[in-house]
């Protein structure tokens, strides 16, 4: 079926089924539809419908292979407005429904999609919303932090929260538990010895053998989503640029393609160039750190080695060339804050010809690893239709075979106007996530060159127009670890009145804990690593 009618036919079997749906589409300020992006034309379709139907609908749409993508909610008066996105051969659909303030339930989607499951959690804890027939309603995000009856995305919530002097502990957090002779619980985390970020890892196991893992995150909750309340699009820019550090590039572009779309601007090209440019970069300098830690946690140090030594040259460049080693507060609504000169343009294609020629000498080594072979490959094994399940993303789901990627499916400038190869591969295992960041690593050195050749004089920044309050869009990219939303509404007086980042990892993080099944206990930290979920883009 064609992007162009798998909509209209899934709405024509609701309609037979006697639901009750408005189809509308996005609106910019000027009050008309905006597209996602795509030259073909395709749409980000809103439908609204009522909240009854709202399990039901989703029954429908994973019948007709829709992929559910993200969940969140927002308050309006005396009403919750919940929305999930679906998205089907480049085209994303926005569901819609409102629910009583004084009353709030609704259906449970996770129930059919288990990708729902913690967006729904998340909802629950920060508005109050209880979705019936979840299978799993303990709190997530909620450590202690706010009282029982407290709900901080509400709207009567105040920004500064009502802390206690001292936080009691999450003593009573209702773990799964398993019995049986020989079987015992190991508890890692929440604090662990290195410089990575908070979260619980609590183990099942019997000797060696992994039998259930179960993750508990949130420990660093950072309010994103309450102190972007108010703020200016270009404070809020900055403040996406800071959602997950390692993706600062991937989350401020999907903040500000979605201003854009709102307020109904147009970046010029040689701005969307140059944020091509700056995403590839932070595609490829992320792709060698995690290879370099995958060889680490096997014990082959030599790989770590030389993977840093290349990743660390690679931040050096984008140091001098854009200012920033992570490429931070690059990017702008309406364009991007940095220009690059002939001289820069030089640098950068240097760089690529001499990372091109330390790979070459590397990767050979690494192949012909008998050692290595054995821990990474067959090892955290995430089958295809685990990671379907899921809803996967980026090298996680590609690795299982999860052939998408939005910069070819649902193209943006400036990849609208170039064709790639996706890396994909079919065996699911460490391995196989080792080869597919690898080979993005060649496909984003390709596509820098490319843009760098189509560089031609210009603006670097389009005039701002203030948005008209209620107007709403949706920003998506492909971020290094894969698929990035960010939802804007806009209040009065170019303010934003509702933002919600989605990270790849909110949807990766889960399908940790069945790829380490069967697995052995001293295994988990390479597993773990293959995936490298981001705590921060979790939990904001």
């Amino acid at each position: 079926m064609s992007s162009s009618n798998w909509t209209t036919d899934l709405l024509s079997q609701l309609n037979n089924a006697e639901f009750y749906i408005v189809p509308s589409l996005l609106q910019n300020a000027a009050g008309s539809a905006r597209s996602h992006g795509d030259k073909k034309g395709d749409k980000t379709v809103l439908w609204q419908i009522e909240n009854k139907h709202w399990q039901q609908f989703s029954q429908y749409a994973i019948e007709q292979n829709l992929r559910w993508v993200a969940g969140w909610a927002e308050q309006v008066d005396t009403l919750f407005i919940v929305n999930a996105c679906f998205e089907k051969q480049g085209v994303y659909l926005l569901l819609r429904t409102h629910v009583n303030a004084e009353k709030p339930e609704l259906p449970s989607q996770a129930a059919v999609y288990p990708a729902a499951n913690r967006s729904e959690r998340h909802t629950q804890d920060m508005f109050g919303i209880n979705f019936l027939g979840h299978p799993d309603n303990r709190r997530w995000i909620r450590h202690k932090a706010w009282l029982k009856n407290s709900y901080p995305l509400r709207k009567d919530f105040p920004v500064q929260g009502e802390p206690e002097t001292i936080t009691p502990p999450d003593l009573d957090y209702p773990f799964v538990k398993a019995y049986g002779a020989g079987v015992y619980e190991i508890p890692v985390g929440p604090v662990h010895a290195g410089i990575i970020e908070p979260g619980h890892f609590r183990f099942q196991a019997v000797g060696e053998l992994i039998l259930n893992l179960e993750e508990r995150l949130g420990y660093v909750h950072k309010g994103i989503e309450k102190i972007a309340e108010g703020r200016t699009p270009e404070s809020l820019a900055r403040l996406a640029g800071r959602v997950s550090g390692d993706t600062t590039v991937g989350h401020c572009w999907a903040a500000c393609q979605a201003m854009e779309q709102a307020a109904g601007i147009e970046i010029p090209p040689r701005a969307a160039l140059i944020r091509g440019i700056l995403a590839e970069r932070e595609r490829v300098g992320n792709h060698l750190g995690d290879m370099g830690a995958i060889c680490n946690d096997v014990a082959f140090v030599f790989a770590q080695m030389q993977f840093t030594r290349l990743r660390e040259l690679w931040l050096r460049t984008n140091a001098t060339v854009f200012g920033h080693r992570l490429l931070m507060d690059r990017i702008v609504p309406g364009g991007v804050m940095c220009d690059l000169s002939d001289a820069s343009c030089a640098l950068i294609k240097k760089d690529i010809v001499q990372l091109r020629k330390e790979l070459s000498e590397i990767m050979p080594a690494i192949d012909l690893n008998s050692s290595l072979e054995d821990r990474l490959y067959t090892a955290g094994y995430l089958p295809p239709e685990t990671a379907a399940a899921f809803g996967a993303l980026g090298y996680v789901g590609r690795a299982s075979g999860r052939d998408f990627d939005v910069r070819r499916d649902a193209p943006y400038a400036p990849y609208d106007q170039t064709t790639f190869k996706v890396a994909l591969e079919e065996q699911g295992d460490i391995a196989s996530r080792f080869w597919v960041r690898y080979k993005e690593i060649n496909a984003a050195l390709k596509l820098i060159e490319q843009f760098i050749a189509w560089l031609a004089e210009g603006e670097i920044l389009a005039g701002w127009q203030t948005p008209s309050a209620g107007s709403e869009s949706l920003g998506i990219v492909e971020g290094w670890r894969g698929e990035i939303t960010a939802y804007i509404r806009f209040d009065a007086g170019n303010k934003i009145s509702r933002f919600y980042p989605r990270d790849p990892s909110i949807l990766n993080w889960p399908a940790l804990e069945k790829l380490v099944l069967n697995n052995i206990v001293p295994d988990f930290p390479v597993c773990n690593k293959s995936l490298n979920g981001s705590y921060s883009g979790n939990d904001l």
